[in-house]
């Protein structure tokens, strides 16, 4: 076997081929830089975000059940502490899940309103509807007479400032609810 010298175009080539073919070899083996710490990080928040949806709809679960024995029951306190549930499970959602479901959370926090109007706690129901104001800014639920839920409750819930007639017309509520209204003041005026 002879040794060929350094300089050699067969030892330029085949070392040119060998790197080239290392290269090659090895671009399979680095890791992409583009989204690769992105991933595991986004995978992480979504699984946190996952993980307290589903401890918040096991307690809004909770919450309906409570709700619904105290309508089975008759029993006015049964709302109240479903109201107090429903609550807890908004405030225990955490900012990881404070922007998942907003509609779905929106409807749990109006039946939180919704029980403390059945309880006959005016004064709860109307500080829930003044924090679904602030935490649902600028959105509201309808009712299946298109009427809409914020109005109906702060009528319902309402000062004698906001009860008073030429407020009442330019609400958004139920025709019954308007007339029943018009009629409370009439009596209490009479």
């Amino acid at each position: 076997m002879k040794m060929r010298p350094k300089n050699s175009p067969l030892t330029a080539k085949a070392a040119l081929m060998s790197g080239l073919l290392g290269m090659t070899m090895l671009a399979g083996c680095i890791p992409a830089t583009t989204g690769g710490g992105e991933g595991i990080g986004f995978r992480q928040a979504r699984f946190q975000e996952i993980s307290a949806m589903r401890s918040y709809r096991s307690c809004v679960d909770d919450a309906m059940k409570v709700a619904e024995d105290a309508r089975r029951q008759g029993h006015a306190a049964g709302y109240s502490r479903s109201a107090r549930i429903l609550e807890k499970c908004e405030a225990d959602l955490g900012p990881e899940a404070t922007t998942l479901a907003q509609e779905e959370r929106m409807r749990a926090y109006a039946v939180s309103v919704l029980n403390y109007v059945k309880a006959g706690d005016l004064a709860s129901a109307s500080t829930n509807l003044q924090t679904f104001k602030k935490s649902f800014d600028g959105h509201d639920l309808y009712l299946p007479d298109g009427s809409s839920f914020i109005d109906s409750m702060t009528l319902i819930t309402a000062s004698k400032e906001n009860a008073r007639p030429h407020r009442i017309a330019m609400m958004n509520v139920s025709q019954d609810l308007r007339t029943e209204m018009q009629r409370v003041s009439f009596w209490k005026r009479n």
